[in-house]
């Protein structure tokens, strides 16, 4: 049983429906912030990189230095991993020539290599209560390489697949709701496993959801402003993460 002395410790919040849906707002968040920049205020990839890679460098030290669990900390985190993944993805595909395909699975095995690395040096991925140094540096290792697979992922149906971004879109979400269903009815399933995949599957949906906003109508967008698109989706998400963490000190509240 979970003491409630860990659960206190823990730098992660809880995973609830909440988390979910504050995660894929992060992922298209990701898209279309990262598009902002490279493309819309005309950077190109690698220099976009290196700025969302500055970025995340910040808040992930500001994220692991913190005693406990800091919600500006932790979604800012999510959202550097976002952003520096759009930008590095478009970089391998593009810039580098790797194409979907190749970059797909190099980031593939990237993330079941960092996983197996984690396993192995502290005997588990568990998810839900990271509590040492060691664990959380595997953790947003995990999640910087997963948001950049998903990138590609997402780019790989809307495109070679031919499925568009709306196709994509519900692709993904069905995926996500596979895993949602083995979760619930298979009480066996390797929970950590099922979380990741879902991790991962966030954020092609998030990717696809920011490109059916802002791409050109020629391309099956809604040709919407990038930074305009930007800053209410972060708005929305500032919103649900406070909407949550007030949720989640009630039920605090009224437990004890």
């Amino acid at each position: 049983m979970k003491s409630a002395a860990g659960d206190a410790l823990s730098k992660v919040p809880q995973v609830t429906l909440a988390f979910w849906i504050i995660k894929v707002l992060a992922t298209t968040l990701g898209e279309t912030g990262g598009d902002a920049l490279s493309m819309q205020l005309g950077l190109g990839y690698l220099v976009s990189t290196l700025i969302f890679l500055a970025f995340f460098v910040v808040t992930v030290i500001a994220q692991v230095s913190a005693k406990r669990f800091h919600p500006l900390f932790y979604w800012a985190c999510v959202v550097a991993t976002t952003t520096v993944g759009t930008t590095t993805s478009d970089y391998f595909d593009r810039s580098l020539g790797l194409g979907y395909v190749k970059s797909s699975a190099i980031l593939l095995a990237g993330v079941i290599v960092v996983l197996a690395a984690w396993r192995r040096t502290t005997g588990s991925i568990a998810v839900d209560r990271i509590t040492s140094r060691t664990n959380e540096v595997f953790y947003w290792l995990t999640i910087l390489v997963s948001n950049t697979l998903g990138t590609a992922l997402g780019d790989f149906t809307a495109d070679d697949a031919g499925l568009g971004f709306e196709g994509g879109a519900v692709l993904f979400s069905a995926l996500i709701a596979a895993v949602a269903g083995v979760h619930f009815l298979w009480k066996r399933a390797p929970q950590a496993i099922l979380f990741w995949a879902a991790y991962v599957l966030t954020r092609p949906l998030g990717a696809t959801l920011g490109d059916t906003l802002t791409k050109p109508f020629a391309q099956g967008g809604l040709n919407l402003d990038r930074i305009a698109a930007s800053a209410v989706i972060l708005i929305a998400m500032v919103v649900g993460v406070w909407l949550s963490e007030r949720r989640q000190a009630r039920a605090s509240a009224e437990a004890a």
